[in-house]
């Protein structure tokens, strides 16, 4: 069996997004993130370079429980794709809120609506924010934090410091990593 084949396989025992909400909704809350997956491409590929981050990669939607641990991730998307788009796309948002789940996010989700719960944000045309909005973003900043656990998890497996495959392998990779991880930690119920 090649490699290919092995990912492929362990991929597709991952979840689904409904499955994956029907999860997390047995949870107290989980934290939303998304991160860029550095990809080796070529300059002319704009839909993969990620502006924010000046350079191509892939863009990922992660869902964290409440201690930082991975519960799942979306399927690829370019990088250049915004983080909310991305959610969105994948259904994310409305399985999250058809299933009940409080879930914290950072300001790239504003408008997400549902149950997607993000910071205040400060526009250039409102005075600044109020003492209350102020404690309320660092509380949810505390919270949020806490995800980023999820991100360095995935981004600890060596293979995807930079991806060196074609990018509709991507997802494959990163669903079969998420099922390791969860085999790894002895919570994949699959």
């Amino acid at each position: 069996m090649r490699n290919g084949e092995t990912y492929a396989r362990l991929a597709a025992l991952a979840d689904n997004v409904h499955a994956a909400a029907d999860r997390a909704s047995r949870l107290a809350y989980t934290i939303l993130d998304g991160t860029l997956i550095p990809i080796d491409r070529l300059a002319d590929e704009r839909p993969y370079y990620g502006g924010k981050h000046t350079q191509h990669g892939m863009n990922v939607q992660l869902l964290a429980d409440p201690i930082g641990r991975l519960v799942w991730a979306s399927p690829v998307l370019p990088g250049a794709t915004h983080d909310v788009t991305a959610a969105r796309m994948a259904g994310l948002i409305d399985a999250l809120t058809s299933a009940g789940v409080k879930t914290f996010a950072d300001k790239g989700y504003q408008g997400a609506g549902g149950t997607i719960r993000t910071p205040f944000k400060r526009h250039r045309h409102r005075p600044l924010l109020s003492h209350g909005q102020r404690d309320n973003n660092r509380a949810h900043a505390r919270i949020r934090a806490i995800g980023e656990r999820a991100v360095a998890t995935l981004k600890s497996w060596k293979v995807l410091t930079k991806l060196r495959c074609c990018p509709h392998r991507a997802t494959a990779l990163v669903q079969a990593i998420l099922v390791l991880q969860l085999v790894e930690e002895g919570r994949y119920s699959g």
